[in-house]
C-alpha cells in the first residue's frame, strides 16, 4: 500500500515504515503530524484524488528537523570584475511514516 502527498509545494509517493525528509514544519521532535492532501492512494486499486482523496490521511512522526548540505551560489559577470559568492542551506523536517489511513 501506498499513497501520493503534498506538502511544501512538492509530492512524495510514501509507504509505511518509509523515512522522508520534506520541508520545514512547525512540529516538535517525537510528536505526530497528519497529512490530509492525500492526492492518490493504491491499496490494491489505484484511488485518484479530485483533488485530493475524500477522507484519507497519513500520519507520520517527527524524527527531528535539520539543515542540508550548503549549497554554493556563485554569480560572475565577466569583464565588470563583479563576482558574488554566497551559501545556502535549506531546513528540513525528517519524517517516519507510520500509517496510511484511507
Amino acid at each position: 500500500m501506498y499513497a501520493i502527498i503534498a506538502t511544501g509545494g512538492k509530492q512524495y509517493k510514501v509507504e509505511e515504515g518509509d523515512t522522508i525528509k520534506v520541508e520545514k514544519l512547525d512540529a516538535e521532535a517525537d510528536t505526530t503530524y497528519t497529512f490530509d492532501q492525500v492526492l492518490a492512494v493504491n491499496n490494491g486499486e489505484l484511488v485518484i484524488g479530485n483533488p485530493t482523496v475524500a477522507g484519507a490521511t497519513v500520519s507520520a512522526t517527527v524524527v527531528g528537523n535539520g539543515k542540508a548540505k550548503k549549497v554554493v551560489v556563485y554569480k560572475y559577470k565577466r569583464k565588470t570584475g563583479y563576482h558574488k559568492k554566497n551559501g545556502h542551506r535549506q531546513q528540513y523536517t525528517e519524517l517516519k511514516i507510520d500509517k496510511i489511513n484511507a
